[in-house]
């Protein structure tokens, strides 16, 4: 009996050493639970911190990003160094006769004749001696010179009366009414609005300066005047941007842009800014030589470009590398082929300074211009492709290689701007080398470009445009008269004749009556009725 109670004192005493032991191993692990989640909340906090520093590297690197392209466009405008390629001494000695350079010590006009100017008004004034002994009665003249001095008259406006007369004659009543005028109830001629066109959309004048120039030279013009006829004439015209973009579309070479042109909003932003940038797309028939600008509210989205170019276009479209363009390359466009701007390319390559790779390439570029620059103006087309065929392959062929060789070049990482030209070039290649298809392609788009000018020049000057409306307006009213220009023709004979056509212009005219008064065939128009007047 002893022993059994010594051994259940015993186990008494491990039983309770047993708790003791657990009632640590619980409080130990109530502590490490403790720990656990105190390190999970320092965790999550180093994590938090982690995801902000990286946000605030990338922002970083989107602003240095910015910065470098705002820094590169400024050095650009600085240097305003051109991209031109000239000829070398080599290629203008074995094709053209060398040009004899400038000489800022020689007189007279280099040979050439005097413009003799014979459109101009003529005024003659005869001149005698003046001296208080000259008789002229008595004289007997020796001979005359003829001396030349042109003068300016400023702008004139004419304030026409036009008095209609009504009469009877035998119980019958004859009225008269007075000439029509584009705009409706209107005193102001087809002349004064075309006036007005040609300021604002040939010479880029905001219309407060064309009415401080009215002003001036003594016509008493508002400016809300000036907007109401220039706004009244777009829409007159506005049935010519369904017939621009027909015409458009039948010229089997077309070249595709866009720019842009800041446009008031109706409410202001979050950062209280009243304007927005809206995007003008621009299409040129090449072989026509027409340019139609187009607006849709300023979007740049890709159904801009793919809801004006028709599914059924039958020939080449010449762009960059914008993704929508890409869009021709797949079965929505059956019958189209791409051409790629190299130029755009070249930019970027151009942009990089003080890299030998990237001068590499830009000097390689040049070579295919120097081959185009070989070709005589008087071979034909057939001529120019074959010769380009023959002579470009190499080139190009030469060119993928440097480019594959940076592309693979481990020390050129991805976000190089050497990279990002580098792989642009190379996913355009395929549709640069179409330009060797047929002789009216050419390496780049400048020619869209230079039409583009004209939305510069107004971005320059009038700084936005009111609405997205006048935005529209303003896309057509472009578009005839950067057209004239391509044409040669002035756009001041141009608008007041076709404004005065379209006070007579029934209703609904038919597409074929109005493609004659674009400014590619209103010329040819033009001539014939000066030959038929004169014969």
């Amino acid at each position: 009996m002893k022993l059994a109670g010594e051994r259940e004192k015993a186990l008494i005493e491990q039983v309770k050493l047993l708790l003791t032991q657990n009632a640590g191993l619980a409080e130990l692990n109530l502590n490490l639970s403790g720990q656990i989640q105190l390190l999970s909340v320092q965790v999550n906090e180093l994590k938090q911190t982690v995801e902000s520093l990286q946000e605030a590297l990338l922002q970083k690197s989107r602003d240095i990003s910015s910065l470098s392209g705002k820094n590169l466009g400024l050095t650009k405008l600085l240097k305003k160094s051109s991209e031109k390629v000239t000829p070398t001494e080599t290629d203008s000695s074995s094709n053209h006769p060398e040009k004899k350079p400038y000489n800022p010590k020689e007189r007279g006009n280099n040979g050439a004749k005097r413009k003799q100017h014979l459109n101009l008004e003529e005024v003659v004034i005869d001149i005698w001696p003046d001296d208080p002994e000259f008789d002229r009665e008595k004289a007997k003249e020796l001979s005359v010179c003829e001396s030349i001095r042109y003068a300016w008259l400023p702008p004139r406006v004419i304030k026409k009366i036009i008095r209609q007369h009504n009469c009877v004659v035998e119980n019958k009543i004859y009225t008269v009414r007075p000439p029509k005028t584009p705009l409706l109830n209107s005193s102001y001629e087809a002349s004064f609005i075309a006036g007005l066109l040609q300021y604002k959309y040939t010479y880029s004048l905001p219309v407060e300066r064309i009415v401080k120039l009215f002003n001036e030279n003594g016509f008493d013009l508002e400016r809300p005047t000036g907007h109401f006829l220039i706004g009244g004439a777009a829409e007159l015209l506005g049935v010519f941007f369904e017939v621009l973009r027909r015409a458009i579309h039948t010229d089997s070479y077309i070249r595709i842009d866009e720019t842009y042109h800041q446009v008031i909003n109706e409410e202001k932003n979050k950062k209280g800014i009243a304007t927005r940038k809206g995007y003008i797309w621009s299409a040129m028939a090449d072989g026509l030589q027409l340019v139609h600008f187009f607006y849709e509210e300023g979007s740049r989205s890709g159904e801009v470009f793919t809801g004006y170019l028709d599914k059924t276009y039958q020939g080449a479209v010449h762009t960059d590398g914008l993704a929508c363009y890409k869009e021709i390359e797949t079965d929505a466009f059956p019958g189209a082929i791409r051409i790629s701007c190299i130029q755009h390319a070249k930019r970027k390559f151009i942009d990089i300074e003080d890299d030998e790779q990237a001068k590499g390439i830009v000097d390689h570029i040049n070579l295919l211009y120097r081959i185009e620059h070989k070709m005589l103006p008087e071979w034909d087309a057939e001529k120019k492709l074959q010769y380009r065929n023959e002579e470009a392959p190499t080139v190009l062929d030469q060119l993928k290689e440097k480019l594959l060789l940076i592309k693979n070049d481990p020390a050129v990482i991805p976000t190089l701007p050497l990279a990002v030209a580098t792989n642009y070039l190379l996913n355009e290649f395929d549709a640069v080398k179409n330009y060797l298809l047929d002789a009216r392609y050419t390496l780049d788009n400048n020619a869209i470009e230079r039409a583009n000018r004209y939305i510069s020049l107004n971005r320059k000057n009038s700084m936005f445009f009111g609405s997205h409306a006048g935005a529209e307006r303003s896309a057509l009213l472009f578009s005839l008269a950067c057209s004239c220009r391509l044409h040669d023709i002035n756009t001041f004979e141009y608008f007041t004749d076709i404004l005065t056509r379209m006070t007579d212009m029934p209703p609904n005219a038919p597409y074929e009556i109005l493609r004659e008064l674009l400014p590619d065939r209103w010329k040819k128009l033009k001539a014939k009725a000066t030959i038929e007047s004169s014969a």
